[in-house]
């Protein structure tokens, strides 16, 4: 607590004194860009991350960034993500996972939460389908490995949830929202986007590029792939040109290309 009230009075007696005309404008309300949905971990600083300013960002965060499916629960994430789109007219959102995910190892050993933390167990119930997805189809990959898939896989799902709510298929029927989904890797600071066209993480500013080609505008849906990886002929090929030995092997194709592509 000490180191907290010394940086309480640092940012009283200089932060807040050298950007004071800041403070004033935001006083009168609030104009965000951009809704950032994270997980709750302590190593996750959404400013920090996007060296972005006071009042830039509209931050959702909750153990293992979740969004439920709307209506599936009452809680504060569905009002917060309502509020944003429709009252603050926030048109671009990122929901960002990250490496070594303490949720997302527990989704992986759910029922032994049932009896240890009855509260994450039944929180977790929200991530319901990545859990299934993971069990499902990738039933031989143990550890860390499993772990690296289910961080990327539940990403996904929750982009897809957020589109179960209202207030963004409007939005996304008016072709005026942009969902991303960000994997960030704590070691090494890098950040991987999803690319829902190539079904694959790439750097984000590609991401962002590829929208602005494909588009014309900065819009675009977010959404899972269309296309089965039997109907991608390309996709061996982009995995054996990226691989340069250092891919690991124990991923298919398609999921090594969707988490470590252009991170090589």
């Amino acid at each position: 607590m000490k180191k907290l009230l010394k940086g309480l009075h640092k940012f009283q007696s200089s932060y807040f004194p050298e950007n004071q005309e800041i403070f004033e404008q935001l006083a009168d309300g609030q104009k965000p860009r951009v809704l950032f949905i994270t997980c709750s971990d302590s190593r996750i600083v959404p400013h920090l991350i996007t060296h972005s300013g006071v009042g830039e960002l509209f931050i959702i965060r909750n153990a293992g960034n979740i969004v439920p499916p709307f209506g599936a629960a009452n809680g504060g994430e569905g009002a917060a993500i309502e509020y944003a789109v429709h009252a603050l007219g926030i048109e671009q959102i990122i929901i960002c996972g990250h490496s070594n995910c303490g949720a997302m190892k527990g989704l992986l050993n759910l029922e032994r939460l049932k009896i240890e933390m009855p509260l994450v167990h039944e929180w977790l119930q929200h991530a319901e389908a990545t859990r299934r997805l993971i069990h499902e189809n990738f039933p031989t990959i143990k550890g860390e490995k499993l772990l690296a898939i289910t961080i990327a896989e539940n990403v996904i799902t929750q982009i897809e949830n957020l589109k179960t709510y209202p207030v963004i298929r409007s939005k996304i029927h008016q072709n005026k929202m942009t969902i991303y989904g960000w994997i960030y890797d704590i070691e090494s600071a890098e950040v991987l986007a999803y690319d829902p066209i190539a079904d694959d993480f790439i750097p984000p500013h590609t991401v962002f590029a590829n929208n602005l080609e494909t588009s014309g505008t900065e819009f675009i849906h977010a959404s899972a792939p269309t296309v089965a990886p039997h109907d991608q002929p390309n996709h061996q090929t982009i995995y054996q040109q990226n691989q340069v030995g250092d891919l690991p092997p124990w991923l298919s194709v398609e999921q090594a290309n969707r988490i470590y592509r252009g991170s090589k």
